[in-house]
């Protein structure tokens, strides 16, 4: 009998499905079923399909296995996936730079770009994929999980276990380094369009 937990997983929120899932550990696969195509696609832009693959199954294992310490009350558990991610993407550290190398050899590949930095044409991918690699790795996770993954400051606070301050502090520097690596090398869109201002 599921009791307090009647309501179906379709209707549930991610929070009811995982408190459910500490007395039936099948209804986990729920959260799977919602989430894994998000996390895969992350993990795949940051460190490559192949490693994806393996990562992505790592994560929900973990998140299954630590299920108990989810806050209660919270009702999305896309923050909490994603810290998991994260994690796993610091221990591959090594991959993400040979990916973003990779990245930079290509051309008109706008969709592997940050959104919020993709008014950058495909010919300053080169010097973007660099200025990526050359940020602190957590300035580049907060950046690409607010840039990418649409996560809010304080969503972001929560995935990586930090004040929301500072995750605004990380991604106004990442932001920043990034202009400024495009404007050094004549590749800022402002300047690209004969417009002045500040970058």
């Amino acid at each position: 009998m599921r009791g307090e937990f009647e309501i179906s997983d379709h209707l549930a929120s991610d929070g009811e499905i995982v408190a459910a899932s500490l007395r039936e550990p099948e209804r986990f696969a729920s959260i799977f079923e919602r989430h894994f195509a998000a996390i895969h696609h992350y993990l795949a832009r940051r460190l490559g399909e192949d490693l994806a693959d393996d990562l992505a199954a790592q994560v929900f294992l973990v998140a299954f296995e630590r299920r108990r310490t989810f806050r209660p009350g919270t009702t999305d558990v896309r923050p909490w996936l994603y810290g998991i991610a994260t994690n796993l993407v610091r221990n591959n550290r090594r991959a993400e730079r040979r990916l973003l190398t990779a990245m930079g050899r290509l051309s008109g590949r706008r969709d592997l770009l940050p959104e919020t930095e993709s008014a950058a044409g495909a010919g300053d991918l080169a010097e973007l994929t660099r200025a990526l690699a050359a940020l602190k790795q957590t300035q580049r996770d907060a950046l690409l999980l607010h840039a990418w993954e649409g996560l809010s400051h304080s969503e972001i606070a929560r995935s990586l276990g930090v004040p929301e301050g500072t995750v605004a502090s990380r991604i106004a520097r990442a932001r920043r380094h990034l202009r400024q690596v495009l404007s050094d090398t004549g590749s800022a869109p402002h300047q690209r369009q004969g417009q002045g201002g500040k970058t």
